[in-house]
């Protein structure tokens, strides 16, 4: 999926939203990136059973933000993760989807959570580890 469609999708669903009160920046970034994450998953898990899993749909990581050692990124492997880590650790999945999924630098992140850069840092640094590992666990 093109990052330009995928922005206009998240736009088409947050215009669509009648009833929702922005309460702050934070509110916003964290349902957009919210949405971006199922349109991305949604879109790959639509790709696997149309393929049957046969072509699994892989995203190009940037350097600066991507998972350590990987150029590519199978979405609902990362989904399952990231659903793993909400359940240990709410702020880290949260930080995870900020910083992947809206692509929020580390002062963007951390002046949105209201914590300092460096807990954004470090706690990025630990749920990125945690999810490389999780998700070699599953490819093997």
């Amino acid at each position: 999926m093109q990052s330009t469609a995928l922005v206009h999708e998240a736009y088409l669903r947050l215009v669509g939203r009648t009833s929702v009160h922005w309460e702050n920046r934070v509110h916003f970034f964290a349902v957009a990136a919210q949405l971006m994450r199922r349109i991305l998953v949604d879109h790959a898990r639509k790709r696997y059973a149309a393929k049957r899993g046969s072509n699994p749909l892989m995203l190009a990581l940037d350097d600066a933000i991507g998972l350590p050692r990987s150029r590519e990124l199978d979405l609902v492997a990362l989904d399952d993760a990231l659903n793993d880590l909400a359940a240990m650790d709410e702020r880290q999945s949260r930080i995870v989807e900020l910083r992947f999924f809206a692509g929020l630098s580390i002062e963007d992140a951390s002046q949105l959570l209201d914590l300092s850069p460096a807990t954004v840092k470090r706690e990025w640094a630990t749920a990125r580890t945690w999810l490389f590992s999780q998700m070699s666990q599953q490819e093997k």
